[in-house]
């Protein structure tokens, strides 16, 4: 019996005469991510990506979770293939599916017909196909309206295919079909939660991570390429820009007042990120903060740190509460990591008043006292690349 994966896609049926543009990145996502499981074969039609194992040591199990992880699809499911003949379909049910339903004890059959030369509707396949199973598993009753396990037939273009149950997949949208993000990624919860959550809408992400050596260590910069690691498991491989804070933020400790530490921090932070955003093509940053989360995050603060940069700042957190966010964190698996007592660089040299209602003229003021200009560029001058690949 000839067992393949079925991936459905979601809004990508809704692209009209772009929608192969959106088809074809997918599958070579897929085809990248089938490299680390062996040899498959991997086509598409009628909404659907196949991937069918083409050798007995390819690792269908494998493949199956990576397939799940995947920004573009939406279902995931495994699925005995047989003929276009009920026979055929119905030998198959009584050989496939009793292994599903060991544990349900209320089940329905739903099917679909594309093939609509196929001699029997759906309803009428459906009918069939559950006697076959009331047949051969015993104990278990139909439940059109809320049963354990739904099993599926969908008569297609290549075969007869037989499945039961389904996997949610990652949703979204291809990665890469909406353009590059740089990610201003600290070793926090919020920041690989917002990476996560624009990659997924189609954003291909680069990241700059900003380091205060030797007021943080190397542990905590690992910590962060850890976590870019983890968000690339969905994303994709990830370069993470390394830039030192340490002269910028003694300067800001020597001439500056102390309250307005973090918002000129956080200013020169955006212009930094705005330059090497525009060296690598990104057209936006991306950033963790959550209105009003800390004192740096009150919607004017977010004012005077957006005005020092002239690119959008996408926040996909700003609506959220803390609790929200851990529950992502948990799903895409960076809080354990992110929750590691390793500082980063915002920790340093923390005011002990900031100033949460800023108003930028007096901020500008601050800032004046230093020379903008030559601190952004010394700063691009420490900046080293770390290439993150992907392990699926």
């Amino acid at each position: 019996m000839k067992e393949i994966i079925l991936c459905k896609y979601g809004e990508i049926v809704l692209k009209g005469a772009n929608k192969k543009y959106f088809e074809d990145m997918l599958c070579r996502e897929m085809k990248k991510r089938a490299k680390a499981y062996g040899s498959f074969d991997i086509y598409r039609a009628q909404s659907t990506i196949y991937i069918e194992a083409t050798d007995e040591m390819a690792d269908i199990d494998g493949m199956f979770e990576a397939a799940k992880k995947v920004f573009g699809i939406v279902t995931v499911s495994r699925a005995a293939v047989c003929e276009k003949d009920m026979d055929a379909i119905a030998k198959t049910v009584r050989e496939y599916i009793p292994e599903f339903l060991k544990s349900a004890k209320k089940f329905k059959v739903e099917s679909k017909r594309s093939d609509k030369s196929f001699p029997l509707d759906s309803m009428e396949i459906s009918r069939e196909i559950g006697g076959v199973i009331l047949e051969c598993c015993r104990g278990i009753k139909v439940d059109v309206h809320n049963p354990d396990i739904v099993v599926k037939v969908e008569i297609r273009e290549f075969g007869a295919y037989v499945s039961a149950g389904v996997s949610k997949g990652a949703g979204g949208m291809p990665v890469g079909s909406n353009g590059k993000g740089l990610l201003l990624l600290s070793g926090g919860i919020d920041s690989p939660v917002a990476g996560h959550m624009l990659a997924k809408r189609g954003v291909k992400l680069e990241a700059v991570h900003f380091e205060s050596f030797p007021y943080t260590s190397e542990r905590a910069k690992e910590k962060v390429l850890d976590l870019a690691r983890l968000v690339a498991v969905y994303a994709g491989d990830i370069k993470v820009h390394i830039v030192s804070l340490t002269h910028i933020q003694e300067e800001l400790v020597k001439h500056c007042e102390e309250d307005y530490f973090t918002l000129l921090l956080r200013r020169y932070m955006m212009a930094i990120a705005e330059k090497i955003a525009r060296s690598h093509d990104c057209g936006a940053l991306i950033t963790g903060e959550s209105v009003g989360q800390v004192a740096s995050q009150t919607m004017q603060a977010l004012g005077v740190t957006d005005s020092a940069v002239n690119i959008p700042v996408f926040r996909p957190c700003i609506g959220l509460d803390k609790e929200e966010i851990i529950q992502i964190a948990r799903r895409i698996n960076t809080f354990d990591t992110s929750i590691l007592p390793y500082e980063d660089c915002c920790t340093v040299f923390t005011p002990k008043h900031p100033k949460t209602r800023p108003d930028l003229a007096k901020v500008l003021v601050q800032e004046q006292k230093l020379d903008f200009d030559a601190l952004v560029e010394e700063a691009l001058g420490t900046m080293y690349t770390e290439n993150i690949v992907a392990e699926y």
